[in-house]
């Protein structure tokens, strides 16, 4: 993350720059992560590439957490009806797997970051949902809640004031857990041919672009690769690390 939103201070190469004498040049001291098939500086498209992966799966997971949030708050809140529809709406986005509904609502528009991080989010936001409801049913059985509300305590003052900093933990596990898969989801459709496409770059649409001189030139796919590795790695664990002190809050 460092890398993709500073290495631009450090590394002043070109992400653009077509040179037809460093066509597919290994890894070296003038290319440290060496060039892909037009010549062009690997470690540059990586350090740019990677702020638009990261501003996807930031963004997505943002907005998917907050309608999982909000959702699940109303859902585990208000029961009955809204409840019930709340489960028909869940179990039919989850009808359809995550990946090709991804790849059918793709396929109808032109994508752009905007446009992938809406997607992603609309496909997203189920299992943070679900989540976020079972919690509210918990906080809704306890005993100040009911006091509230027999004190006509309006209803968002109790959404806002007691069930939020209750769900909070619930929301940065998510969210933290949704960057990495919102990441891999981008880079899956670049991959494709479906995501981001010329002249913006992610760490996908380069990590597609050395597919087919994978043979003789490794470092294209490779370093575009190792940074979805390590980012995803690092967020699972950061996320395992958030769920742990939440259960040790609980108990």
């Amino acid at each position: 993350m460092f890398l993709s939103f500073f290495g631009s201070y450090l590394w002043h190469g070109d992400p653009s720059l077509l040179d037809a004498n460093a066509i597919l040049e290994a890894p070296s001291i003038l290319h440290p992560l060496g060039t892909d098939r037009l010549g062009r500086d690997l470690l540059a498209r990586v350090i740019e590439g990677g702020k638009v992966s990261l501003s996807i799966g930031v963004g997505s997971a943002f907005i998917s957490s907050m309608i999982g949030l909000l959702l699940g708050t109303t859902a585990g809140y208000f029961r009955g009806v809204v409840d019930k529809s709340f489960v028909v709406l869940v179990d039919l986005f989850l009808t359809f797997p995550t990946f090709f509904l991804l790849l059918a609502l793709v396929s109808y528009v032109n994508a752009s970051i905007l446009v992938l991080i809406l997607i992603i989010s609309i496909t997203g936001w189920m299992t943070t949902a679900r989540l976020i409801r079972a919690e509210s049913f918990r906080i809704t059985s306890q005993p100040y809640i009911k006091i509230l509300t027999i004190a006509n305590v309006t209803k968002p003052k109790i959404l806002l004031k007691y069930y939020t900093p209750l769900l909070a933990p619930i929301f940065f596990v998510s969210f933290t857990f949704g960057v990495g898969g919102a990441i891999l989801a981008e880079s899956g459709l670049s991959f494709l041919g479906l995501g981001i496409v010329a002249p913006q770059m992610s760490w996908g649409s380069i990590l597609s672009g050395g597919k087919e001189v994978i043979e003789i030139a490794w470092w294209v796919s490779f370093f575009p690769g190792l940074m979805i590795f390590l980012i995803t790695f690092s967020l699972i664990n950061i996320s395992n690390y958030l769920q742990t002190l939440t259960n040790k809050k609980q108990i």
